[in-house]
């Protein structure tokens, strides 16, 4: 597979069933995976619900210590995001309120490349395929 085949796979990432801290470190230790590929790519991150009570933005949670550990890795990672990403689709579940699936977006400035946020992942899907082929 050539890397503009690799490009126009998206790649999903399906952390929905997982507390958000969890969450939120595999879909970093999958990004990190990707950029160390050093080809361009896009990602779908099917995200669980935010807990509720508590504003959660995409990698740095409330959740204890380790969301410290997810900051630095971010940073690290954000060169390689730069350069080689695409487009990342944060997917929430569909049956929870828009305000709270609107919780797990963060944007552009904090990931490095472009993102969107959607409750349909056939829209993810979408607007990947559609960064993908440039």
């Amino acid at each position: 597979m050539d890397m503009r085949e690799t490009a126009r796979t998206p790649r999903e990432i399906d952390a929905s069933g997982l507390p958000m801290d969890q969450a939120q470190a595999l879909v970093l230790d999958e990004l990190r995976a990707l950029t160390e590929r050093v080809e361009p790519f896009t990602a779908i991150l099917l995200m669980p619900a935010p807990p509720e009570g508590r504003p959660t933005a995409a990698v740095a949670t409330a959740s204890g210590t380790s969301s410290a550990d997810r900051v630095r890795t971010l940073k690290s990672i954000r060169p390689g995001l730069a350069a080689y990403c695409l487009g990342l689709a944060f997917v929430a579940p569909a049956d929870i309120p828009a305000e709270r699936a609107a919780e797990i977006h963060s944007g552009e400035q904090l990931w490095g490349c472009p993102t969107m946020a959607t409750q349909d992942v056939r829209a993810a899907r979408a607007w990947a395929g559609a960064r993908a082929e440039g």
